[in-house]
């Protein structure tokens, strides 16, 4: 896939998306199933070096336009999650003119079909991101410490590096 096509690609997701990890499935659908150009085990890393690295949650599209086709494709990458910036000003000043409830309800539902989304998808790359039990732990453990608990993300993170390493 050449680098056009896959700007296209990559800000069709960032623009259908409302945070960095929610243009997961739209990505895997295209990228992993229809034209096999990656596979789970590729979208798995390019989320977690993402997630490992600072910035912005959806900077694993510029790793997977890497994946895809090297410097041009983390190029496109890079620049669809630019374009929306760009365009905020003139979207944002067109939204709150019209401050209706027709448009909070949209976005609250589109907020909605995005969790719904992302929360398929992680199932689907579950398999491959935790292949043994022990891995599963982890990520069982890691969730609730996070959900139920004030501990930072960060300790879990590191917490889950290193019973990872542990593990054989």
């Amino acid at each position: 896939m050449n680098a056009v096509a896959l700007y296209w690609l990559f800000l069709r997701a960032v623009l259908l998306s409302f945070s960095g990890l929610a243009t997961v499935p739209i990505l895997r659908e295209a990228l992993v199933l229809d034209q096999g150009l990656l596979t789970d085990a590729r979208l798995n890393d390019a989320i977690a070096i993402s997630q490992a690295s600072p910035g912005p949650l959806g900077m694993y599209v510029v790793l997977l336009g890497y994946f895809v086709s090297g410097l041009p494709g983390a190029l496109a990458g890079a620049l669809a999650l630019m374009t929306p910036a760009v365009l905020a000003i003139p979207i944002a000043r067109l939204v709150l003119r019209g401050q209706s409830a027709a448009i909070r309800g949209a976005c609250s539902g589109i907020v909605i079909a995005s969790c719904a989304l992302m929360m398929v998808t992680g199932l689907g790359l579950a398999p491959q991101a935790a292949p043994t039990s022990a891995y599963l732990a982890i990520v069982v453990i890691g969730a609730l410490i996070v959900a139920l608990t004030t501990v930072k993300p960060l300790w879990v993170i590191a917490f889950a590096v290193i019973a990872g390493l542990l593990l054989p």
